[in-house]
């Protein structure tokens, strides 16, 4: 098989900048809500960008668990290597691809941690044996082995029960947006790109070539 050889048309949509939202939160709810209808296989899954201090960059993919205050909100580990990046640089961006609509999102922002309160009530919310995993993972660290891991969680289940509280090293992160790309596949590769950047009073939208 020859990679190069590896293509496909884009024939779904369209996006033209005259008919999308004024506010990028608006017009990234409005194509969520289409992918969810489009049953898209884990559709807040998202690719999140961070970079070191010493300027190497590294991707991995979070689960976005809100659009509020602004911004595109994911919980992790603060110590985790995303949690010691965004802590030296608090920069990141997002890039969500719904490959059967033929879409992306790309975005870019400053990142701030989201309140103690909201960290809580998400935490939470979630099933007992994530609560515990978050508990008893030193996410990003080397460990022994598998069964070291589960050891720990065993000892996590048994020590915290059924209410465990959040540790204090695991909360949520908010990106705040500075640009956001919505990008629609379209034949001949005369893709649609429509660009928002923040202004003085709301938002520039532009249209990108391909």
């Amino acid at each position: 098989m020859n990679i190069a050889d590896l293509r496909q048309e884009y024939l779904r949509e369209s996006l033209d900048e005259k008919d999308v939202a004024r506010d990028p939160l608006d017009q990234f709810k409005r194509w969520f809500d289409e992918a969810v209808k489009a049953q898209m296989p884990i559709v807040n899954a998202m690719t999140l960008a961070t970079v070191s201090a010493a300027g190497r960059p590294s991707t991995r993919i979070v689960l976005l668990k809100g659009v509020d205050h602004g911004g595109f909100v994911f919980y992790t580990s603060y110590k985790s290597r995303k949690g010691k990046e965004l802590t030296a640089n608090p920069a990141a961006a997002l890039l969500f691809h719904w490959i059967e609509l033929e879409r992306e999102v790309r975005i870019e922002g400053r990142v701030e941690k989201v309140s103690a309160q909201e960290s809580d009530d998400y935490f939470g919310s979630r099933p007992l044996g994530s609560r515990h995993a978050a508990i008893a993972s030193p996410q990003s660290e080397i460990v022994r082995d598998r069964g070291a891991l589960e050891t720990r969680f065993a000892d996590a289940a048994k020590q915290h029960g059924d209410n465990p509280r959040r540790p204090a090293q695991w909360g949520g992160y908010r990106v705040i947006p500075d640009a956001v790309e919505f990008w629609q596949g379209r034949a001949n590769r005369l893709h649609d790109r429509v660009l928002y950047t923040r202004a003085s009073r709301g938002w520039k939208i532009a249209r990108l070539a391909p």
